[in-house]
Protein backbone atom coordinates (compact mmCIF):
# COMPACT_ATOMS: atom_id res chain seq x y z
CA UNK A 1 0.00 0.00 0.00
CA UNK A 2 1.14 3.50 -1.19
CA UNK A 3 1.18 6.00 1.63
CA UNK A 4 2.63 9.95 1.22
CA UNK A 5 3.38 11.57 3.98
CA UNK A 6 3.92 15.39 4.45
CA UNK A 7 5.61 18.01 6.70
CA UNK A 8 6.60 21.29 7.06
CA UNK A 9 3.10 22.73 7.74
CA UNK A 10 2.35 25.73 10.04
CA UNK A 11 2.45 29.02 10.71
CA UNK A 12 4.50 31.34 8.72
CA UNK A 13 4.22 35.54 8.43
CA UNK A 14 4.27 37.29 5.17
CA UNK A 15 7.55 37.58 3.37
CA UNK A 16 8.69 34.55 5.57
CA UNK A 17 9.67 30.83 4.06
CA UNK A 18 8.04 27.74 4.75
CA UNK A 19 9.81 24.43 3.76
CA UNK A 20 7.01 21.20 2.79
CA UNK A 21 8.04 17.60 2.33
CA UNK A 22 6.44 14.40 1.36
CA UNK A 23 7.84 11.09 1.41
CA UNK A 24 6.33 8.25 -0.52
CA UNK A 25 6.45 4.85 1.27
CA UNK A 26 5.39 1.29 -0.04
CA UNK A 27 5.08 -0.45 -3.36
CA UNK A 28 4.87 2.09 -6.04
CA UNK A 29 6.24 1.90 -9.19
CA UNK A 30 8.33 4.73 -11.60
CA UNK A 31 8.70 6.70 -12.81
CA UNK A 32 6.34 8.80 -11.28
CA UNK A 33 5.96 12.46 -11.14
CA UNK A 34 5.49 14.24 -7.96
CA UNK A 35 3.45 17.41 -7.47
CA UNK A 36 2.08 19.86 -4.59
CA UNK A 37 -1.75 20.99 -4.68
CA UNK A 38 -3.09 23.31 -2.39
CA UNK A 39 -7.09 23.97 -1.20
CA UNK A 40 -8.07 27.23 0.50
CA UNK A 41 -11.52 27.34 2.34
CA UNK A 42 -14.41 27.70 -0.24
CA UNK A 43 -12.13 27.11 -3.25
CA UNK A 44 -11.30 24.23 -5.50
CA UNK A 45 -8.09 22.63 -5.28
CA UNK A 46 -5.62 23.78 -7.85
CA UNK A 47 -1.91 22.57 -8.93
CA UNK A 48 1.12 24.50 -7.27
CA UNK A 49 4.16 22.90 -9.11
CA UNK A 50 4.80 19.47 -10.16
CA UNK A 51 8.27 17.90 -11.44
CA UNK A 52 8.69 14.68 -13.26
CA UNK A 53 10.54 11.73 -12.85
CA UNK A 54 13.05 13.79 -15.30
CA UNK A 55 12.89 16.78 -13.22
CA UNK A 56 11.27 19.23 -15.60
CA UNK A 57 9.06 21.28 -13.42
CA UNK A 58 5.60 23.45 -13.73
CA UNK A 59 4.48 26.40 -11.18
CA UNK A 60 1.17 28.12 -10.92
CA UNK A 61 1.45 31.64 -12.06
CA UNK A 62 0.81 32.86 -8.92
CA UNK A 63 4.03 30.89 -7.55
CA UNK A 64 6.58 31.48 -9.94
CA UNK A 65 9.99 33.28 -8.63
CA UNK A 66 8.57 32.27 -4.80
CA UNK A 67 8.25 28.57 -4.29
CA UNK A 68 10.94 25.94 -5.57
CA UNK A 69 9.75 22.01 -6.28
CA UNK A 70 12.63 19.51 -6.05
CA UNK A 71 13.07 15.66 -5.52
CA UNK A 72 15.36 13.08 -4.13
CA UNK A 73 14.96 10.14 -5.64
CA UNK A 74 17.00 8.06 -3.82
CA UNK A 75 14.81 9.07 -0.73
CA UNK A 76 11.55 8.81 -2.74
CA UNK A 77 10.59 12.36 -1.15
CA UNK A 78 9.75 16.07 -2.67
CA UNK A 79 9.87 19.32 -1.02
CA UNK A 80 8.81 22.36 -1.90
CA UNK A 81 10.61 25.51 -0.47
CA UNK A 82 7.83 28.66 -0.19
CA UNK A 83 9.85 32.11 -0.17
CA UNK A 84 8.31 35.29 0.07
CA UNK A 85 4.88 33.74 1.48
CA UNK A 86 1.80 35.84 1.46
CA UNK A 87 -1.32 35.92 3.12
CA UNK A 88 -3.01 34.36 0.02
CA UNK A 89 -0.95 31.43 0.29
CA UNK A 90 -3.17 30.11 3.15
CA UNK A 91 -3.82 27.07 2.27
CA UNK A 92 -4.08 22.92 3.17
CA UNK A 93 -1.02 21.26 0.96
CA UNK A 94 -1.39 18.37 -0.55
CA UNK A 95 0.97 15.77 -2.01
CA UNK A 96 0.33 14.20 -5.24
CA UNK A 97 1.70 11.33 -6.89
CA UNK A 98 1.18 10.09 -10.51
CA UNK A 99 2.24 7.13 -12.63
CA UNK A 100 4.12 8.19 -15.93
CA UNK A 101 4.42 6.17 -18.94
CA UNK A 102 2.22 2.68 -18.72
CA UNK A 103 1.66 3.25 -14.67
CA UNK A 104 -1.20 4.57 -14.41
CA UNK A 105 -1.73 5.41 -11.15
CA UNK A 106 -3.05 8.59 -8.93
CA UNK A 107 -2.00 9.16 -4.80
CA UNK A 108 -2.56 11.44 -2.63
CA UNK A 109 -1.63 12.53 0.71
CA UNK A 110 -3.53 13.67 3.86
CA UNK A 111 -2.74 17.53 3.28
CA UNK A 112 -0.96 19.74 5.84
CA UNK A 113 -2.33 23.02 6.72
CA UNK A 114 -0.34 26.70 5.77
CA UNK A 115 -0.99 29.64 7.49
CA UNK A 116 0.31 32.62 6.76
CA UNK A 117 -0.41 35.93 8.59
CA UNK A 118 -0.02 39.37 7.73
Amino acid sequence: QVQLAESGGGLGQAGGSLRLSCTVSGRIFSPYAMGWYRQAPGKQRELVASISSGGATNYADSVKGRFTISRDNPKNTMYLQMNALKPEDTAVYYCNVQGELTFHYNYWGQGTQVTVSS
